[in-house]
């Protein structure tokens, strides 16, 4: 078809529906009536649409690997695995997805009985329907607040206290819980890098004896580190360093 005959046939069709235009429009229904409100939950008085609880629902979730890091034992595991590694000199060997699946299933064997003893005290109990969700979170929180406290020091828990305006409490049901927390993480970084310390000594102890005995003889241009790394694992394989640091990491933590 040329365009001369395209255009003899799309302007008589464009004028169709022009003119067919108000007849449609008022074929057509006035008003689409909504959808209704649905609520599934109230906050106070006032109702929470499915939306929205589904927005919070998500935003809680997502939160989940912070609280992992913050208010369990993996922040002080990690950084001793990732210390440790440091010190053998072994580049990305363990691998960090190996670090991360050692230092979760360990932290999940540290706090199992915390976790047990809020399930049974709080959470089960409502689920079963014999007592109210506040009720059930201040039961099923104390474990975990205990166990928290059990770590903090003193020193960092008076500092943030300070910060958050507060002189001192009568006891540690009285700790709000940011300043729990923020006491907690900074108590367990102390530690982490405490035991770190104590790590690498016997490591640091060998690179310096390799250094010394290059230098002695003559072979300044050859890296200690490359000679040294050999007797470093030959050291940790013999006092069986991976069940000793484990074990030492899951004895660490008070009250467990």
């Amino acid at each position: 078809m040329s365009r001369q005959s395209f255009k003899r046939f799309a302007l008589p069709l464009l004028l169709l529906l022009l003119a067919c235009a108000p007849l449609l429009a008022a074929a057509a229904p006035a008003q689409v009536p909504a959808l209704p409100d649905v609520t599934v939950g109230r906050i106070g008085d006032a109702p929470v649409s499915v939306p929205l609880q589904t927005l919070l629902l998500m935003t809680a979730i997502t939160l989940l690997p912070s609280l992992l890091l913050v208010m369990t034992a993996f922040t002080r595991i990690i950084i001793v695995l990732a210390l440790l590694r440091q010190a053998l000199g072994t580049g990305q060997t363990p691998s960090n997805q190996v670090l991360v699946g050692l230092a979760l299933f360990l932290t999940a064997m540290v706090m199992m009985p915390v976790w047990q003893t809020a399930w049974d005290a709080g959470f089960a109990p409502y689920l079963n329907g014999e007592i109210d969700f506040r009720t059930a979170w201040d039961l099923g929180s104390a474990p975990l607040r205990g166990f928290m406290l059990a770590q903090v020091r003193e020193t960092d828990l008076m500092t943030f206290a300070g910060l958050a305006g507060h002189d001192t409490y009568a006891g540690p049901d009285d700790v709000p819980f940011p300043v729990l927390v923020a006491s907690f993480v900074t108590s367990e970084l102390k530690t982490a890098f405490e035991i770190g310390f104590l790590i690498f000594i016997p490591f640091v102890i060998i690179d310096l004896v390799v250094a010394s005995v290059l230098m002695s003889m003559g072979m300044m241009m050859l890296s200690p580190m490359l000679i040294s790394a050999p007797f470093k694992i030959l050291l940790f394989v013999l006092v069986d360093g991976w069940v000793l640091t484990v074990g030492t990491l899951a004895a660490s933590f008070n009250g467990v």
